[in-house]
Formats: C-alpha cells, structure tokens, sequence
C-alpha cells in the first residue's frame, strides 16, 4: 500500500495525459478548465485506494478513477448553473466564464465521457461498474432535486435532509470506494462493507462541508463563504437552529431567511450567530463526528489487514480536519 498522497498524485498525472485539444473548442475547454481546478481529488483516490486494498494493482482502476472524478466534476457544473454561483474552487464558474449553454452542454459530454471510461474493463467487470455507476448517478439527480424541492418548503425534516445529503453526495463517495473493489473481483460481502463505510463517510463529509460553509475561511474554503445561507438552504445547521432556538431566535432566523438583501453580509453574520447561540453549531460538530466514527467501526468488520485498515481511518481522520 502507498500513502494518499501517492495516489492524488499519480490520479492527477494520469488525468494529465487525458487531456487532450479536441474540436469543438468551446464544448472541450471548458471541461479541461474544471477537470484542472484541482480539488481535493477525493473520490478518485478512494477507487485507486480500495483496488490496492483489495489485492489489485491500483493502475487498473485509473479509468474507473476518471470516470467517477469526472461525473463529480459534470455534477459541479451543473449545480453551479442551478444556483448561480460565482465561484467554484476560488476560480470563476463554467457558466460564469463561458456562457449557461455551454455549461449545461460540456456537461452533458463529461457524463457520456464517464460512461465511456468503463469500456475500458472486461465484460463482467464493465456491466458491474456501469449498474452501480447508473443507480448512483440517478441517486445523486435525486438528491438534487430534493434540494431544489427544500428551498420552497418549510416543514422539511432533519431525515430528509439526510437523505438529500445521502444521495445527492455520500452515495458517490461508496460508489468510489466500490468500484476499486469490483475491479478487484472482491466478494459482494466486502463490496457492500466498503460502500457502507464510505456513505458514512460521505455522510460525515457533507455536514463538514456544510459547517465550513458557514464558518470556514474565505481564504481557503474555495467557494463563497455564506452561500448556503444566502441562498437561504435549509440545511443541517438551519433546522437545528430551528429546533433548538429559542422563539425569538426562531423568527428572527425565519425572518432573515425570508429576505435576500442585495449585500447579504449582515445577513450572514447574524444567522452565524444564531447558529452559535442555539447550539446548532456545536450539534453540527457532533454529527460529524458521530457519522465519522459510524465509518471507522465499519472499517474495523471489514476483512483486510491493519495497516490497510489504517489508511483508510487516517484518510477519513484527514477529512474531518480539513478546513477546505
């Protein structure tokens, strides 16, 4: 087994020599623009990871590793458009350096190109990988959508969101992880563990996101800090809010949730402080740790030898402290 690092940096060598000038141009830019933002090269790295742990040379999996960056990276553009944001990774968003069409169009190409990926794989291997690829891909539209559904209802639940958070990004991260194993030929036992220890994981990861999108820096969280919050998101930190606030606290972040002021930064200041003093913060916090560890007891069932099973919970413990 190789460190983390090993395996972001021979994925982002590899998806390096796939990037090639092809025509039309303004399809084609713009998917090498997003593809070369960087990022934390997540998903990527787990699929290489989980073929080396499961006994496969991780180079066989680097198409499979491509393809699962790049339907992330075709999903990025796309939210992108659905909310009109500015920045992505601390540089200009598809839509907003080109134009709505192409993005929606090049997005459209980076998800027949993930699909092509897999025709690089065996039969048995190929139908495996594209079912799991299809079923996840579909989930993750669905966790989309109920995303969208969210921002015009007020009863939205604390398990709903959940299962938004689960669809629209934990299941892509267990697909990752299951499709190192597929590769591998592992049995479907030691499939399913290493899916369920990533879409806890994954689960983890999001309220992480969702935290340090309200209290992350703005020099390097790469996005707009206060996004979710100016977009008036019910997410996890919101409905606790709800639930924990004291009445004054609640209408006031009803009431601040019902504007979109044309400088929102009072806005953002005064939810945070909200989110702080109801304890909504702090049980955020919590949540994390409580899906991160959920995550590392399933590592301990999985049968692989202890030093795999401590790449894995240095690279979760990694993720949990990131401030990015």
């Amino acid at each position: 087994m190789q460190s983390i690092e090993f395996y972001r940096s021979e994925f982002i060598s590899f998806l390096e020599q796939q990037a090639t000038k092809k025509e039309p141009k303004n399809l084609y830019d713009p998917i090498t623009y997003i593809m070369g933002l960087g990022g934390k090269r997540l998903r990527p790295v787990l699929t290489l990871l989980s073929a080396e742990i499961f006994e496969t040379d991780y180079k066989i999996a680097l198409d499979a590793a491509l393809a699962v960056e790049t339907f992330h990276n075709f999903s990025l553009v796309h939210d992108d458009i659905m909310d009109d944001a500015p920045l992505r990774r601390g540089k200009t968003t598809v839509h907003e350096k080109w134009d709505i069409n192409t993005g929606i169009l090049s997005g459209d190409a980076m998800l027949i190109t993930a699909y092509q990926l897999f025709e690089n794989y065996d039969g048995e291997t190929f139908k495996n990988l594209a079912k799991l690829f299809s079923k996840t891909a579909l989930e993750v539209c669905e966790g989309q959508q109920y995303d969208i559904d969210f921002e015009e209802r007020d009863d939205v639940t604390l398990p709903e969101y959940l299962k938004m958070i689960e669809y629209k990004t934990a299941v892509l991260v267990a697909a990752a992880l299951q499709m190192g194993a597929i590769i591998a030929k592992a049995s479907e036992k030691e499939q399913r563990d290493i899916y369920n220890f990533g879409l806890n994981l994954g689960l983890a990861f999001q309220l992480q996101d969702d935290y340090l999108d309200a209290f992350g820096d703005p020099e390097t969280f790469g996005k707009q800090v206060g996004g979710d919050i100016i977009e008036n998101k019910k997410t996890y930190l919101y409905l606790n809010a709800l639930k924990l606030s004291s009445s004054e606290q609640k209408k006031e972040l009803l009431d601040m949730y019902s504007i979109q002021p044309k400088d929102p930064s009072a806005k953002i200041e005064t939810i945070k402080e909200i989110f702080i003093k109801s304890g909504s913060a702090e049980y955020t916090q919590r949540a994390i740790e409580d899906y991160t560890e959920r995550a590392f007891k399933l590592l301990e069932a999985l049968n692989i030898s202890s030093d795999k099973k401590q790449i894995l919970q240095e690279f979760g413990e990694g993720l949990m402290r990131r401030r990015v």
